[in-house]
């Protein structure tokens, strides 16, 4: 008889009635929002703070450069010395000085040019500083040898390569950066995903070995049933996780906006705002806008579900096949290694190569290796990988899952009903021999 709808229905109401499965569901969104707003509402109380900044320009050639800001106000000294500037400053608690001391023959050197301040000042605030003097020196430097300044801005080109495929189909240089954030969104929600349920899964194994419970249930039920009743019930269980996470995530940031006050504008707002008073934004949001049409939504689609499934049910059976053959958590460390590894180096690969050449050798052959097809393949995908390939892909993916659950079956069997004992690499392979 086929008790596997049994045992899916048995483990997905033990994991969602489960004390810690409760509060970890409705706590975590909690906790994560409010680490949100507590960042938010101190970068805001940051970014309301107004920098008062003195300048002491004894050469008088760029005190007239700087510009005050909604967050950085500038204060022109005159006729006193450095020090007496620098007690000012203490006095008032101002963020700095900047002392532009008297320069020889008129030679510009950046050694002249010295920033006091009690406390480090930000990088951000140096570099604004540095990139308003830089220009405003090179200028003057332009001008002392006959140059005219003016004349080299209007002549100034910039140059942004239109792209197009020989079928006709223009591009951009944003097209890859957005493919590169869903293949990247993908392919890192997968890899969590392992992670996180399939350690679920290897301590429900553990749980139930050690509390005798499985010697029970083996003698009615077939172990490779148990094993895939365990991994589709602990999946269903995660997935009703997520779901829940992301509606109570949306609540409460909402709640959180209005609660506490914070302006968190979405990226379409502040660009929107942006294209308003800036032509050269503008043209940035229609070629993200044409990068989003021309990605292959459908396709990402299915090809998201079937390799996130295939990739989840391989490394589910083999943390499976691994809390079978120990007795406790402690002794699961010397059998991750080789299942962390090819998830971080499909991630690795994915990040760095798929990027630069996602038809490359590299890109290719990984994207056809079990271990990291999923991520790689997902990765990949937004760039346009003929649909042969991601099929053949699939197809071996699904056939790795059957041989490993077969393997792993093997391990569940014997591992399952064996204690006291901590296995090495050459006792299980003796056991898929039984």
């Amino acid at each position: 008889m086929n008790h596997l709808p049994l045992i899916i229905k048995r483990e997905y109401l033990t994991k969602v009635k489960n004390k810690s499965f409760i509060i970890m569901t409705f706590l975590s969104p909690i906790i994560f929002m409010a680490l949100i707003g507590f960042v938010a509402y101190l970068s805001q109380l940051n970014n309301d703070k107004v920098r008062v900044i003195s300048v002491l320009d004894e050469s008088k050639l760029v005190q007239n450069v700087f510009k005050n800001s909604e967050h950085v106000t500038y204060n022109i000294l005159e006729g006193m010395s450095v020090n007496d500037a620098k007690d000012l400053v203490l006095e008032t608690e101002g963020t700095g000085l900047l002392h532009i001391n008297q320069l020889e023959n008129d030679a510009i050197d950046a050694q002249h040019i010295t920033f006091y301040s009690e406390d480090a000042p930000s990088i951000s605030l140096i570099s604004d500083i540095e990139n308003q003097l830089e220009k405003r020196l090179t200028d003057i430097n332009l001008q002392k040898n006959g140059v005219d300044v003016e004349m080299i801005n209007n002549s100034k080109v910039r140059v942004n390569i239109s792209q197009e495929s020989f079928e006709g189909e223009k591009t951009s240089k944003v097209d890859s950066v957005v493919k590169l954030i869903f293949g990247g969104a993908a392919g890192y929600l997968l890899f969590m995903f392992i992670i996180i349920y399939g350690n679920m899964i290897m301590r429900s194994v553990i749980e139930e070995k050690t509390s005798r419970i499985i010697e029970v249930i083996i003698s009615s039920v077939k172990p490779i049933q148990l094993m895939l009743g365990k991994i589709i019930g602990t999946s269903l269980a995660g997935i009703t996780q997520f779901v829940i996470w992301l509606i109570l995530g949306g609540v409460l940031m909402s709640i959180t906006t209005l609660v506490l006050g914070i302006e968190m504008q979405t990226p379409q707002q502040q660009m929107a705002e942006e294209a308003m008073n800036n032509p050269e934004v503008n043209l940035q949001i229609q070629n993200i806008a044409n990068a989003f049409y021309h990605l292959p939504l459908t396709n990402l689609i299915i090809a998201f579900v079937m390799f996130f499934v295939g990739g989840y049910l391989l490394y589910s059976s083999l943390y499976a096949a691994i809390g079978a053959a120990v007795d406790n958590e402690t002794d699961t460390q010397q059998f991750m290694m080789p299942i962390i590894m090819p998830l971080v180096l499909a991630v690795y690969i994915g990040i760095f190569t798929v990027i630069e050449d996602p038809h490359g050798m590299v890109s290719t052959v990984f994207s056809f290796i079990p271990l990291t097809s999923p991520v790689v393949m997902l990765m990949r995908i937004p760039f346009g990988v003929p649909i042969w390939e991601q099929i053949l892909s699939f197809l071996i993916l699904i056939g790795t899952f059957m041989g490993t659950v077969w393997f792993a079956a093997k391990i569940y069997r014997v591992g399952i009903l064996m204690y006291g004992k901590k296995p090495t690499y050459k006792e299980l392979l003796k056991w898929i021999k039984y």
